[in-house]
C-alpha cells in the first residue's frame, strides 16, 4: 500500500518520536528527566474533577452529543471570555466547542484552504500550524519572527510578499516558543492587515493565563469578527490536556463553516467532560494566581539550569516554557539537546523544531516538580563538570 501524496514532506510529529527515543533509554537502565513537553503535571481543581465523577455516574449521559456541544458549556465560554477577555459572544451562534484546539487547527485549514492555496504561518511557531496547511492541499508560507523586532510580524516585508493566493494568517500570542507577548497596537494591526488583504487571521490562544497579568484576546479588537477567529483551550489555564477540550470563537458565518467540516469528522465530546469544563472556567482569580506561583517558582530554577549551560534568555516571557538561546560556542540547539540529553540523562526541546528561526535556541517546559528541576540541575553540573576535566 502506498500512502496518500498529501503524506510526502510530513513526517512523524517530532515529540512523538522523541519520546520513542526516551522510552528506550529508560529501558536500556538511564535515568531521563523528560523537560521539553508542555503537558502540564499539575491536576485540574478537585471541583472539577468532582463534576466529572458526579456526572458520569447519572444513567442518561452516554449518548452521543451534539455537534455544537453543550449549551452548559458554550454558556461558561461566552461567560469566560466577557470576564477575562471583554469579548461578549453569542453562545448559541459564535462558540464552537473543539477537542481540543489542535483539532479546531485541521478543521480551520480543511474548511478554507483548496490546492494551491497559501497560509502564512510563525518562523519560529507551533509545527502543527504548517502540517495542518499541508494536509489540506494548501502551501505554508513562512513569516519570520525575529528578536530585535520582539518577535512580532513584519508587517512591512508581508506587504512587499504576493499575497494574492493567501487565505489564511497563523498567529499565536502569547507566542509559543518565544514566549512573547502581544500588545494592543500588534493585534490592530494584525487585523487591519487581514480586512486590507482579505486573510482570515487565526489566533491560536491557549497560554494567555500563564504567567501573564493581562489576557488578551484578539476579538477584543474593533473589527476583529469581520476578519479574524480564535482558538483556545482548557490543556494549560485550567490542567487538562488529556481531557481534549478547546473552543473556537468567531462570528456566526465562521462558525457555521467550521461546523459543515467538523460534523463530517467527529462527533461532540463526553457530556460530563463538558461540564466538568463548565466549572473549570468559572473558577476564580485564585486559581490562576495560585497555578502561576508554583510556575514562578520553578522558572527560577530553569532561569539557573539555562545559565549553567551559557544560555541567554528574556526573563519577560508568558506561558509555560523558557526559550532560550544558546552560547556562540554551540553547534546549534540540537546539537545542544543531543549532549545534554546523552551526556546527562536531561531533555531540553531543540527550537529548530518550530523553524529555521529556531536553530540557535533551545526551550525548556515549566511542567516538572521543583525536585525534578533540583535533580536536573545537578546532573548538567556533573557532565559539566566531567566535561572540564577532559578538556584538561
Amino acid at each position: 500500500m502506498n500512502t496518500s501524496r498529501r503524506l510526502e514532506g510530513i513526517g512523524e510529529y517530532y515529540f512523538s518520536q522523541k519520546l520513542r527515543e526516551i522510552e528506550e533509554l529508560h529501558r536500556q537502565g538511564k535515568e531521563i528527566i523528560n523537560l521539553g513537553i508542555g503537558s502540564p503535571d499539575l491536576p485540574p481543581h478537585p471541583s472539577v474533577i468532582e463534576v466529572l465523577q458526579q456526572e458520569s455516574a447519572k444513567p442518561g449521559v452516554h449518548a452521543y452529543q451534539s455537534y455544537k456541544g453543550s449549551p452548559v458549556f458554550r454558556k461558561a465560554v461566552a461567560d469566560w471570555y466577557s470576564r477575562w477577555y471583554g469579548v461578549a459572544l453569542n453562545p448559541d451562534t459564535e462558540i464552537l466547542p473543539m477537542i481540543g484546539s489542535k483539532e479546531g487547527i485541521m478543521h480551520i485549514c480543511m474548511t478554507y484552504l483548496n490546492e494551491g492555496d497559501q497560509a502564512l504561518v510563525p518562523n519560529p511557531g507551533y509545527p502543527t500550524y504548517r502540517s495542518a496547511v499541508k494536509l489540506a492541499g494548501g502551501l505554508a508560507v513562512d513569516y519570520d519572527l525575529k528578536k530585535e523586532n520582539t518577535w512580532f510580524p513584519d508587517f512591512e516585508a508581508l506587504e512587499r510578499t504576493d499575497l494574492s493566493k493567501t487565505r489564511l494568517m497563523w498567529i499565536n500570542y502569547p507566542q509559543m516558543p518565544t514566549g512573547q507577548l502581544p500588545d494592543k497596537n500588534l493585534f490592530e494591526r494584525l487585523i487591519a492587515f487581514g480586512r486590507k488583504h482579505h486573510i482570515l487571521i487565526c489566533h491560536d490562544n491557549p497560554y494567555s493565563f500563564i504567567l501573564n497579568d493581562n489576557p488578551m484576546s484578539l476579538l477584543a479588537v474593533e473589527g476583529a469578527m469581520d476578519t479574524a477567529i480564535e482558538l483556545n483551550s482548557l490543556s494549560k489555564s485550567q490542567n487538562m490536556a488529556g481531557w481534549r477540550v478547546g473552543m473556537l470563537v468567531g462570528a456566526r458565518e465562521r462558525i457555521d463553516e467550521v461546523l459543515r467540516f467538523k460534523s463530517n469528522m467527529d462527533s461532540g465530546m463526553f457530556l460530563p467532560v463538558q461540564l466538568a469544563a463548565a466549572k473549570a472556567l468559572s473558577l476564580p482569580k485564585d486559581w490562576y494566581d495560585g497555578l502561576n506561583a508554583i510556575y514562578i517558582r520553578r522558572r527560577e530554577l530553569v532561569y539557573e539550569l539555562l545559565g549553567l549551560l551559557g544560555c541567554s534568555f528574556d526573563r519577560s516571557q508568558a506561558g509555560m516554557f523558557v526559550w532560550a538561546q544558546i552560547p556562540p560556542e554551540a553547534e546549534s540547539g540540537f546539537a545542544l539537546s543531543d549532549e545534554v540529553l546523552y551526556r546527562s540523562g536531561v531533555f531540553i526541546t531543540p527550537g529548530g523544531i518550530f523553524g529555521s528561526a529556531g536553530e540557535r535556541y533551545v526551550r525548556v517546559s515549566l511542567c516538572s516538580t521543583e525536585e525534578k528541576f533540583q535533580k536536573s540541575i545537578e546532573k548538567i553540573k556533573q557532565f559539566l563538570a566531567q566535561k572540564s576535566q577532559s578538556h584538561v
